[in-house]
C-alpha cells in the first residue's frame, strides 16, 4: 500500500514557500548572467583559462561556455552558436526544464515525468561525440571561435 515517490500529493505549501525556491534560482541565475554581460570572458585576464585546455592542449564541452553566454546576453546568437552550440542547446533546455519546473510549483502539482535511462544516456553520447569531434582535425567549426 505504499505510494510512488513520483506521484505522492504534494505537501500542501503556502504561495510563498512554492515560490522561493524558483525566485532564488532565477536570482542566481540572473547573477551569473549579468556578471558575464558585464566582465567580459574575451578579455584576458578576467577568468581562468580552463584547465582541461591547459593540461592538455584539447577543447573540452565546455570550452567556449562563458563567451557563449556572454554573447547571449548580448543578443548575439550567432556569436554564442559560434563559441559553444553545445552550450547554447543547453541553456535553451535548462530554460525550458526551469519554466515547466516553475509552472508545477506554482501549481502545487507533483512531479509527473523523469526522463528514462535512455534519453540520459543519449544525452551523454551526444556530449562525449561533441568533445571528441571538436578536437578532430576538419571539424574546426566546432571550436572556440
Amino acid at each position: 500500500m505504499s505510494t510512488s515517490i513520483l506521484h505522492a500529493a504534494p505537501p500542501a505549501l503556502g504561495w510563498g514557500r512554492r515560490t522561493r525556491l524558483p525566485v532564488a534560482v532565477a536570482a542566481a541565475a540572473g547573477a551569473v548572467v549579468g556578471t558575464l554581460a558585464v566582465v567580459d570572458p574575451n578579455q584576458p585576464g578576467h577568468y581562468p583559462t580552463c584547465p582541461f585546455l591547459a593540461l592538455t592542449g584539447f577543447y573540452c564541452p565546455g570550452c567556449g561556455s562563458l563567451r557563449a553566454i556572454h554573447d547571449l546576453a548580448h543578443g548575439d546568437l550567432g556569436g554564442a552558436v559560434a563559441r559553444n552550440p553545445m552550450a547554447v542547446m543547453a541553456v535553451a533546455g535548462l530554460l525550458v526544464a526551469y519554466a515547466a519546473w516553475t509552472r508545477r510549483l506554482w501549481r502545487g502539482e507533483p512531479r509527473s515525468w523523469v526522463a528514462p535511462p535512455w534519453l540520459l544516456y543519449l544525452m551523454l553520447g551526444a556530449v562525449v561525440a561533441f568533445w571528441v569531434l571538436r578536437n578532430v582535425p576538419g571539424w574546426t567549426w566546432l571550436s572556440p571561435a
